[in-house]
């Protein structure tokens, strides 16, 4: 037979000794090999007595080796049979005992979680102003408002509304509904490329002078890269800051991309 290493450290009693013992030989717990385990249990027992333990801790661990005995004698001989005439299984009682210290040990394993998570919980204190607790049901309103009259509280509400003006850009409030900017691309096209075709260089800002908007400058930066990318005009800036020269080389026709 396999030896059997305990630590004896891990088990709070005889049960949880058993239940051990169950576990690891993968037994079920309605149908205890009696014999087995009764074995496995003796020899923890020798190991227990070599540790010398106290005599409370011997003495639980021996009343269960004898209830182990018992329960190994008792089947082998004949079942007996209650009144009813079904047979009566000498294990059936420590069974139940099993199982109700497998409920209580996971039970006592569950709370044991709960009292580390609690530990880890922090708790806000009664914060409320001493003013408010010295208030008694029902409030008195008269006490409450004290010297606190119509006169005061209208010069409060107009030093509110007066800050809620004051946060109100002067310049902003003013401004009217913002209209969308209408350009002609394809105008502005035909202007620009009229712009380098009677030029041999130019700057961007010289080409920007009669753009009227946002809209119209980016429309003319467009059309500038499309004319770059056909190889109709090239771009040159000596620093980064300084204006945009364009050199024309061969505006090609209204229409001709050059694809």
């Amino acid at each position: 037979m396999t030896e059997l290493e305990f630590k004896l450290e891990k088990f709070e009693g005889p049960l949880d000794l058993l239940l051990h013992l169950i576990d690891k030989n993968k037994v079920d717990i309605y149908d205890i090999p009696i014999a087995l385990i009764t074995e496995q249990y003796m020899e923890y027992l020798e190991q227990l007595k070599e540790d010398d333990y106290d005599m409370d801790t011997m003495s639980e661990f021996l009343v269960m080796a004898s209830t182990l005995l018992d329960i190994k004698c008792r089947m082998l001989l004949p079942k007996e049979k209650d009144e009813e005439g079904e047979e009566i299984d000498p294990r059936t009682e420590l069974v139940q005992r099993l199982l109700e210290y497998k409920i209580y040990k996971y039970a006592s394993l569950e709370l044991k979680d709960m009292s580390m998570d609690a530990s880890r919980a922090l708790y806000k204190g009664n914060s409320m102003p001493k003013e408010v607790m010295e208030y008694e049901e029902p409030v008195d309103l008269g006490k409450l408002i004290g010297d606190t009259t119509l006169q005061k509280l209208n010069s409060i509400f107009d030093e509110l509304i007066k800050r809620q003006e004051n946060k109100i850009d002067p310049v902003r409030s003013k401004f009217g509904t913002i209209e969308r900017e209408e350009v002609d691309a394809e105008a502005k096209t035909v202007y620009i490329r009229d712009f380098a075709r009677s030029r041999k260089r130019f700057s961007f800002r010289e080409l920007l002078t009669e753009a009227g908007s946002k809209a119209e400058i980016i429309i003319s930066f467009l059309c500038i890269l499309e004319m770059m990318k056909n190889g109709e005009v090239e771009a040159r800036q000596a620093d980064i800051g300084d204006d945009i020269e364009i050199i024309v080389k061969e505006i090609k026709d209204n229409g001709d991309t050059g694809d």
